[in-house]
Formats: structure tokens, sequence, C-alpha cells
């Protein structure tokens, strides 16, 4: 037993970045994308976000390792290796990307404000960003933890939130058994199923994960061995915590809202899920969306300052830019009284950006040169090229799909 304390010891402070990265995998694009689902196909899709979880896993470790072992965040390894102008292109389509997916979850975070209190959505809009910005006053290499922390309690919320109606409205455990076979019924089934997979692996998580590990501990005398070890477990519990979020919102969608119309969007679960299961469990529910958007858009401005300072070496006031990521947002709700579009927008503008992050980052971990005894191994390899191409391909048929107009 003391053993066992003494290592828990040595290993709790160590977890925190894999945490903060997790937050991309529960922000209200993915609340949307699962409870769609759900709502549509009951438990059929289940299979999917196992699937994608267990590849989030990988892609999240990998980049975490890639900063390890390199010193190096994989914006500043990808901007090295540029001339000026690629650089500066790459670097356009990475903020495009982040202020696509800040997007979201902003107007994530207003919705959750008008089911709460009735407030306008543009009025939900600007405090949602206001709260982020004290949120990112935590966030530098000195208070490191204390974002951590604040992520970690706003993850607990959000996880709270979510599976708070699975007591009320128990999953089926035959049906979920059944949602474990791979398999799909129709067009329609594909195209969701390629938005939660294809946008499972968001593009600011590697981009951020692989800066995260480096700002919390520093390059120099540090057991490296050891660090990747604590850092394989802090992906697996970070992670697991996630999926299990993502996998609750189909499973209560699947359970209390399956086969009802109108269910599809944000508010329309929410009615639904008041109705069947009382307005407590909305309540606790909106809650967690807004700890969703919260953390998310945090998590997203801190991304979009990293990825600029590693291609760009530019160094922007976080609230700076979080001031202005905040514009097109706010423009969206003010303009557009039902929003709903745009998670939907948010997540083609994703499907773009992932193989700018993910084929860098198996190259690089690949590369033993860069690497040296921690490259990858050939059944590594192996498993991030399919990775990369199952991804790439999955979100290019997302992209092919809405853009031909089939309707989710």
């Amino acid at each position: 037993m003391p053993f066992v304390q003494n290592r828990r010891r040595k290993l709790l402070p160590l977890l925190g970045p894999a945490f903060v990265a997790a937050v991309a995998y529960v922000d209200p694009g993915n609340v949307a994308a699962n409870i769609s689902a759900g709502a549509t196909y009951s438990y059929m899709l289940v299979w999917v976000l196992v699937l994608a979880n267990a590849m989030a896993v990988i892609v999240q470790y990998q980049s975490a390792k890639l900063g390890l072992v390199t010193g190096r965040s994989l914006p500043e390894l990808i901007g090295d290796r540029l001339t000026k102008r690629r650089r500066i292109a790459f670097w356009i389509q990475a903020e495009i990307i982040a202020a696509a997916t800040d997007l979201a979850e902003i107007i994530g975070g207003a919705i959750a404000l008008q089911l709460l209190f009735g407030l306008p959505l543009l009025a939900g809009g600007i405090i949602v960003g206001a709260v982020s910005m004290v949120l990112l006053v935590f966030q530098n290499e000195k208070r490191q933890h204390q974002f951590e922390a604040v992520v970690v309690a706003l993850l607990a919320i959000i996880t709270f939130g979510f599976l708070s109606g699975l007591f009320f409205a128990p999953p089926s455990a035959s049906g979920v058994l059944s949602g474990l076979v791979p398999r799909f019924s129709d067009t329609n089934s594909v195209l969701i199923a390629a938005s939660m997979l294809g946008a499972t692996v968001m593009p600011h998580a590697i981009y951020l994960h692989s800066s995260l590990v480096n700002h919390k501990f520093s390059h120099k005398n540090r057991d490296l061995p050891h660090l990747l070890r604590a850092t394989k477990t802090d992906v697996v519990f970070a992670l697991v915590v996630a999926g299990l979020v993502n996998i609750a919102l189909l499973l209560l969608a699947a359970s209390a809202l399956g086969g009802q119309t109108g269910t599809d969007s944000i508010e329309g679960a929410h009615a639904a899920i008041e109705a069947a299961l009382g307005h407590g469990v909305g309540v606790v529910f909106a809650i967690g969306l807004l700890a969703s958007g919260l953390a998310s858009t945090s998590v997203g401005a801190y991304a979009g300052s990293e990825i600029m300072d590693g291609l760009l070496h530019i160094e922007v006031p976080l609230w700076l830019r979080r001031l202005i990521t905040l514009i097109p947002a706010l423009i969206v709700l003010w303009v557009y009284p039902s929003p709903s579009w745009a998670l939907v927008v948010s997540q083609v503008a994703l499907s773009f950006g992932i193989p700018f992050a993910i084929v860098p980052l198996t190259r690089y971990t690949s590369d033993r040169e860069l690497m040296g005894k921690y490259s990858d191994a050939l059944p590594m390899k192996i498993v991030m090229g399919v990775i990369s191409t199952l991804i790439i391909c999955l979100n290019l048929a997302l992209v092919y799909l809405t853009f031909k107009g089939v309707a989710v």
C-alpha cells in the first residue's frame, strides 16, 4: 500500500495537460452531433464513438510525445520546415479552423444561457465571451496548474450535467450491446457517422497538446521515460472521461428521445428532455452545455495563440485574441435568430483543417532523426497511417455530402 500511495503522489502532479485538450472532445458541436445520432438512430452508432475515442487516445498521446521528446510544439516544428510564404498560408488556415471551432463554442454557450435564463442569444454570446476572457487570465506558464484546475472543474460539471439524465432514463443493455456492432442503415446514417468520427479529432487539440506538456514541464533535467508513462496515463484517463460523456449523450438521446421529431438540435433536444425527464434534468443538462461552451472556448482561444506563436513567432495577448475571435460569433448571433446551422458549418470547416495537423504529426513522430529512440515503431506507424487515412477520407466524404445537400 505505501508503494502504491507513493506512486500516486509522484503521478498526480504530472496529470493535467490531456484534460485541457480533452475539452475539445466535449464541445457544443459534439453535443449536437451525438444527440442527433441517438435521437435519429437510437443505439446503432455507439460503435462510432467507441472507435473515435480509441483513435483520439492514440493521436493525443502522439502529440504530447512529440512535444515532450523535442521540447517544441507541433506548430513550431511545422513552421521551421516551411518557407515564409507557406508558413503564413499554413497559419491562415489554422487560424480559420480555430475561429470556426470558437464559433460553435460561443453559440453553444449562448444557447445554454437562453435555455437557463431566457437571455437573447446575442447577450448570451457576450457573457460567454467575457467569462472566457476571465478564465484566460489563469493561462500562462506560471499559472498552468491553476488553468488546468479550472478546466478540470468545468469538465467535471460537463460530465455530471450530461451523465445525470441516464439515471432517469437508463439505456437498454441489449440496445447498447447491439450498437457496438458496426453497421449503417441508410445514406444519412453514413453522413452522421462521418461527422461524429471524422470531426472527433480536433485540429486545435492536436496543436495545443504538444504545447501544453512543455508549458507544464521544463525541458531541462527531466526524466523523459517517466514523463511519457505519466502522459500516457493522463491521456487515457482524460479521453475516457470525454468518451463517456459523448457516449452518454448518445445513450440519453436514444433512451429518452428516440424516434421523436424536432430533437436533432440542442434546443429541441433540451425541450424533449424536459418533457420526458422533468425540468430539473433539463436544467442540469443546460448547465453542462454552458460549462462545455465556457471551457472549450477558453481552450480554443489558447490553442489559437499557441498556433500563432509557433508558426509566426508572434505573441498576442490572449485577451486580445479572445476579443478578435469573439466578433464573428457575435455577428452570427445578431444576424441569425436561430444559428444552429453554424454548428454544422463549423464542423465542415474543421474537416478541411484536420489533414494539416494529423499528417505532419504522423510524419514527425516516425522521424528517427527528430525523435531518436522514441520514434514510432512499425506497428505504430501503421496505426497512425490508418488513422490518418480514415479521418481524411471520412472528412472528405463529410464535405462532399454536405455540399451535395444531403440533410442530416
